[in-house]
């Protein structure tokens, strides 16, 4: 791929598209506003599926379930590539009751997802439910992108996406202009505000997600745990995350009292060892939350040269393959594994209000 590309947001999505782009042979610089993964892509979790997936329309299903796919593979690969093991592990996970049973299992019937069975207290456990570090993975692709020549500029703020005709020219940042043959806005909840006049009906809002992480000798769970909008993930090495709320907070990315209060009782109530635990860390992220979870992927509908990848909501990490992937097929004109309408970031010339 003989073409130069501007990548705005260094997450997951961003780092994603890059080393797609760069072992296609493409020139990429990406630039971020703030430190290259360092937003909700290291904040998140790491469960490489939706929750509880029976709850959630087959568009987002979709485009998660292909991400977990790719995964293993992915993961893999750049541990090879850069000594850095992103520690992808099928973890399984286990959701607790209450759910719809019925539901759960006639989905995964249908999407031909395999349940273990006999899980005692009307439990339901999906084994092949993986997950990976996400610090970790952001490290690995960092050095991968960086290996194939990819160049990451840090702390460099996008002021203005300067167009003329139906083409954008230029970037006005920072660290000056920057220019480039295509572009693409991956910058999660802060796209709408990068692509200022040109973000027309893009419905991208930032959603505060909390987490508490501590420390065991060795993992104190075989499986992610499931109970309701709880999670507990269990690491390798003993770690054990706690997650997570759900706030419309704007940009604030402050910790509350109340939160880790409200996580640490609930969370105690499944795994009574950590009332005896310390607290090691509390920390708070900003998922690009969109309409119904759908992100948007492809060409901006009035510039022909400009591209959005943004809007993954909770499942950045787990889309973030997949969404690189349509992209990619997009940009080289080739067919995709399946249909790719509701994602089209076309639909942000439509009012969603309308």
């Amino acid at each position: 791929m003989d073409s130069n590309f501007v990548i705005i947001g260094a997450g997951v999505v961003g780092l994603a598209c890059a080393e797609a782009l760069c072992t296609r042979g493409a020139q990429v610089t990406i630039v971020d506003r703030g430190l290259c993964g360092g937003e909700a892509s290291w904040a998140g979790g790491g469960i490489l599926s939706a929750l509880c997936p029976w709850d959630y329309p087959d568009d987002v299903t979709r485009l998660a379930s292909r991400g977990a796919a790719l995964f293993g593979a992915w993961a893999r690969d750049l541990h090879r590539a850069t000594g850095i093991d992103p520690e992808y592990e099928p973890s399984g996970m286990l959701v607790l009751p209450p759910f719809d049973r019925a539901k759960a299992e006639d989905w995964c019937a249908t999407h031909a997802t395999r349940v273990e069975q006999g899980v005692p207290d009307g439990s339901l456990l999906l084994p092949d439910v993986a997950q990976v570090r996400n610090p970790r993975l952001l490290h690995a692709l960092r050095a991968r992108v960086e290996a194939l020549g990819g160049r990451i500029v840090e702390r460099c703020e996008v002021k203005r996406v300067v167009a003329a005709g139906s083409r954008v020219s230029r970037l006005e940042t920072s660290y000056g202009d920057l220019e480039g043959d295509n572009f693409i806005v991956t910058a999660g909840a802060w796209s709408r505000a990068v692509l200022g006049e040109h973000a027309l009906h893009l419905d991208i809002k930032p959603m505060r997600g909390q987490m508490l992480l501590f420390k065991f000798d060795a993992p104190p769970l075989a499986h992610i745990v499931l109970d309701g909008d709880l999670y507990m993930i269990p690491r390798r090495d003993g770690h054990l995350l706690v997650g997570s709320t759900m706030e419309d907070a704007g940009f604030d990315k402050s910790t509350t009292a109340f939160a880790r209060d409200n996580l640490w009782a609930r969370a105690r109530n499944l795994l009574p060892q950590l009332g005896d635990m310390p607290l090691v860390r509390q920390w708070a992220g900003l998922r690009p939350g969109s309409p119904g979870n759908i992100p948007y992927i492809g060409r901006h509908p009035t510039l022909d040269n400009l591209y959005l990848n943004s809007g993954h909501f909770r499942y950045g990490v787990t889309m973030a393959p997949a969404s690189a992937e349509i992209l990619c097929n997009e940009l080289e004109g080739r067919p995709q594994r399946f249909d790719v309408a509701p994602y089209r970031a076309a639909r942000i010339a439509v009012d969603q209000a309308a």
